[in-house]
């Protein structure tokens, strides 16, 4: 897409180079400047050193249009973004009377005494536009010269994100003819590089709309933007590629929404089609269950979280003999079935899911090895088991677990009520 604006995300702040925070204003902003229709090349990250941000500025500055820079706004010695970006651009600060009097009425409101060094933060360079911010004491800045613009945004997520989506997006949005639409495939059940190969065509022929893929975990989004005079002439550019994208991908496509995450996708299945739903898990813990629970209201269709982590939990809550657990071991698709079997037979739930497998990092042996995983769903007594091989730390492959019991079980759903209807057409 010829012509789409440049910009370069900076992210100031010695503790996010240390490591001791992770960056997630980067990826927030990375994503969000990618709907905008924004290009971005570089990211970087500097210290709390007036030199060097002076030095990432003026580099930036060389090969962008827009500078987005999160952090060092505070009232402390080492916030100098600010004063970074004022000496590049070669203007002085001065007192912004609303910024003064909306910090004194930020401290007063919750009771805490203003330091003088608090007044820094009402500094501002001229010929600045000022950003509001109602969730803290730093305010945003825009800072224009020679085409560029500099726009600078408090480092604390919870500030940084309102101001962007309240006051930086409209002002991006001013910047470029026509507007933006974009809508994202979200995908489950397949893996990233087959969806990229299945859509390789698409993305080496795209100028308007663009697709670009993100990988989640056990899911891969597809998003398609389209520049348009207006908004309907956009929409009208984007439709027929979503269209595309479906009938390549069918039923593995859950939902076009940005809102709907696979959870509410599971939920709102069972719900359309009066089923309940019971979990039982070992390798995850209640992850599974934790997740289902993300959805408000969940509650008209979960019924029960079963975490059975040692056998005889398996035993003793789920039915399964012990002789059983002998033979096959813990890990195995005959104790996944028996686990899913049980929850039904236990709960009467419509709908059961149960998982065990070898989290790690010790546990593992050549025949079961670490990030091995049975997941078993039963729906209306029909079992189904998959077995799957996930590599990465404990934590990722328990998260990759949870993501495919969701994938697992909404196939399951789909399969049986696509059975019930063709059924009872025939008959």
């Amino acid at each position: 897409m010829g012509g789409s604006m440049v910009v370069e995300l900076i992210s100031v702040g010695t503790e996010i180079l240390l490591g001791n925070i992770v960056n997630t204003n980067a990826a927030y902003l990375a994503e969000q400047c990618a709907g905008l229709g924004l290009s971005c090349y570089y990211q970087d990250v500097v210290g709390d050193n007036e030199e060097r941000l002076c030095a990432v500025i003026r580099t930036a500055l060389s090969r962008a249009d827009i500078l987005l820079i999160s952090g060092g706004l505070g009232p402390t010695q080492d916030d100098l973004t600010k004063e970074a970006a004022a000496k590049v651009l070669e203007r002085s600060l001065y007192l912004h009377e609303e910024s003064r009097a909306a910090l004194q009425a930020y401290f007063e409101k919750r009771g805490l005494e203003i330091t003088d060094n608090n007044w820094k933060q009402a500094m501002v360079p001229e010929g600045c536009i000022v950003l509001d911010n109602p969730n803290g004491t730093a305010p945003g800045i825009i800072m224009e010269k020679d085409g560029k613009h500099i726009i600078l945004m408090p480092g604390p997520p919870n500030e940084m994100i309102p101001m962007f989506e309240t006051s930086v997006v409209p002002y991006l949005n001013g910047l470029q003819s026509g507007v933006i639409f974009s809508q994202t495939v979200k995908i489950c059940g397949v893996g990233e590089s087959k969806a990229e190969s299945m859509v390789k065509d698409l993305i080496d022929s795209q100028s308007n709309p663009t697709i670009a893929t993100y990988a989640k975990t056990g899911e891969v989004h597809l998003r398609v933007t389209a520049r348009a005079e207006n908004e309907k002439e956009a929409k009208k550019l984007v439709k027929p590629v979503v269209k595309d994208l479906k009938g390549r991908f069918g039923s593995s496509v859950y939902t076009t929404e940005d809102d709907v995450t696979l959870e509410t996708a599971v939920v709102d299945l069972l719900r359309a089609n009066h089923l309940s739903l019971v979990t039982a898990e070992s390798c995850t813990g209640g992850a599974l269950a934790a997740r289902i629970v993300n959805v408000a209201g969940v509650s008209d269709v979960f019924k029960a979280g079963y975490v059975t982590y040692s056998n005889k939990s398996k035993r003793r809550l789920l039915g399964i003999k012990k002789s059983m657990l002998l033979k096959h071991g813990a890990v195995s698709k005959e104790v996944a079935r028996e686990m899913a079997k049980g929850a039904a037979v236990f709960s009467k739930a419509d709908v059961t899911v149960s998982v065990t497998g070898i989290a790690g990092p010790d546990g593992g042996t050549e025949e079961k090895p670490v990030g091995l995983v049975y997941i078993g769903c039963s729906v209306c007594g029909k079992v189904t088991i998959k077995e799957c091989r996930f590599s990465g730390s404990r934590a990722k492959i328990r998260e990759n677990t949870v993501s495919a019991a969701l994938a697992l079980l909404r196939e399951c759903i789909l399969q049986y009520c696509s059975e019930v209807t063709f059924g009872s057409k025939e008959k």
